[in-house]
């Protein structure tokens, strides 16, 4: 439990900044994934 201490001693943003980091990574792949499937199928509509 020593390695969570930063959290509880307020020094939450150590893995803040990192977690921020990987959800807007997560979200631009899954953007440039649901543009290249509009891109490569052109059957689908909508």
């Amino acid at each position: 439990m020593n390695s969570f201490e930063y959290l509880l001693s307020g020094d939450y943003w150590i893995s803040f900044f990192p977690g921020i980091a990987l959800l807007l990574l997560i979200v631009a792949i899954n953007l440039i994934g649901d543009s290249l499937r509009d891109i490569l199928n052109p059957r689908r509509e909508g």
